[in-house]
C-alpha cells in the first residue's frame, strides 16, 4: 500500500544497514575486489539518496532523473570511502550526492555559463573535496588554488558562476508565522521607492496606521532598509518586523480601496 517507484525502485522494499554490516561489505569489496559487496552497498544505501534529493523538490526537475544522478554521487562515495578515517559513511556520502546533483543541475541551467568556467570551478570543488577528505578541514581559496595553480580570483569568479539563481520570493525562515523571504533581507540605496507613495490616498492611508507600522514603513520603502536593519532600529525582532509589515501593507491598501 505505501509502495513509491523512482526510476523503477520500489522505495517500501529498500534494505538498511548497519554500521556493522557496511564496515564488512567494504572490506570484502576492497581487499577482495567483491562486486557482490559493492552492489550490496549501493542497494543498502539508496534510502540515503532518496533523503538527499528532498532538497531539491522546488527545482521542478524530475525525481527519477535526481534519483539516478544521486546514484551515480553514491556510487563515487562508495568507491572512494577510506575506511581508516573513522568516519560514518553517511558523513562523507552526502556531501558527494549533494554535489553530483548540483552538478547536474548547473549543467541544465538555462543560464549558460562558458565550458572552460565550468571545468575550473569543477576542478575547484573536486580539489576542495579532496582536501577535506585528506585534512578534515576546510580549505581556503588560496590553498586551492595553490593546487591547482591558478589565481585564486579566477577560482572565485568561476564559483561565483556556477551559482544557482534563486527567486526573491524564496523563503529564508519561517518561526511558524509569516516567512522571511530572500526580498526582505535586501536594501536597495540606488532606486527611490517612494514615487509609488506620493499619492494623496496613499499618505491618508498612512496616517491611519499605528506608530510603529508608519516607522516600519517609511524605514521600509522611503529609506531602502532590509527587514533586519529595521529590527536593529526599532529594537524587534526581524520576524515581527515582517508581521507589521504586511499587516500595513494589507491595511494601507483596504483604506486605498
Amino acid at each position: 500500500m505505501r509502495k513509491v517507484e523512482i526510476a523503477g525502485v520500489n522505495t517500501s522494499e529498500l534494505p538498511v544497514l548497519d554500521n556493522q554490516k557496511m564496515r564488512q561489505l567494504f572490506h570484502e569489496m576492497q581487499e577482495k575486489n567483491d562486486a557482490t559487496a559493492r552492489k550490496e552497498l549501493i542497494q543498502g544505501n539508496l534510502r540515503l539518496v532518496l533523503s538527499v534529493i528532498q532538497r531539491f523538490n522546488n527545482r521542478g526537475e524530475p525525481v527519477d532523473d535526481l534519483f539516478q544522478v544521486g546514484c551515480v554521487g553514491l556510487m563515487k562515495a562508495i568507491d572512494n570511502f577510506d575506511l581508516s578515517q573513522k568516519v560514518r559513511f553517511s558523513t562523507y556520502a552526502v556531501p558527494m550526492i549533494v554535489g553530483e546533483i548540483r552538478r547536474y543541475l548547473r549543467d541544465n541551467n538555462p543560464i549558460r555559463v562558458s565550458r572552460s568556467l565550468r571545468d575550473v570551478a569543477y576542478r575547484a570543488l573536486q580539489t576542495k573535496d579532496s582536501l577535506v577528505h585528506k585534512n578534515s578541514q576546510e580549505p581556503t581559496i588560496e590553498e586551492i588554488a595553490k593546487h591547482l595553480a591558478i589565481d585564486p580570483e579566477d577560482i572565485v569568479y568561476a564559483l561565483d558562476a556556477i551559482q544557482d539563481p534563486i527567486s526573491l520570493f524564496e523563503p529564508v525562515y519561517q518561526d511558524g508565522g509569516d516567512p522571511i523571504h530572500v526580498m526582505d533581507q535586501i536594501s536597495d540605496d540606488t532606486q527611490d521607492i517612494a514615487h509609488w507613495m506620493d499619492g494623496m490616498a496613499v499618505r491618508e492611508a498612512m496616517i491611519k496606521l499605528e506608530p510603529r507600522q508608519q516607522k516600519i514603513i517609511q524605514l521600509r520603502f522611503f529609506r531602502g532598509k532590509t527587514q533586519m536593519e529595521v529590527a536593529d532600529e526599532i529594537g524587534i525582532s526581524q520576524a515581527q518586523v515582517s508581521r507589521l509589515e504586511k499587516a500595513a501593507l494589507q491595511r494601507m491598501q483596504g483604506f486605498i480601496k
